[in-house]
């Protein structure tokens, strides 16, 4: 089993943006966004980051896909 980091992109701790308030429907990262949460199958990614037994967490493949 893969083990991510949390995704914290809704956090407002250290920078006091929430990121799911700034990006407006229609546009191109709202699209995106959404497509990634909702859409994609990402468990292909999953037997790659084999370290829940070991490891440091690995950064979870939706937020990589939203980030590039």
């Amino acid at each position: 089993m893969a083990n991510y980091k949390p995704d914290l992109s809704c956090q407002s701790k250290f920078i006091p943006i929430d990121f799911l308030a700034q990006i407006i429907p229609g546009t191109f990262e709202y699209a995106l966004s959404h497509i990634v949460d909702n859409h994609l199958d990402l468990s292909a990614f999953d037997h790659w980051f084999n370290n829940d037994k070991g490891g440091a967490a690995a950064y979870s493949p939706s937020v990589m896909l939203k980030i590039i």
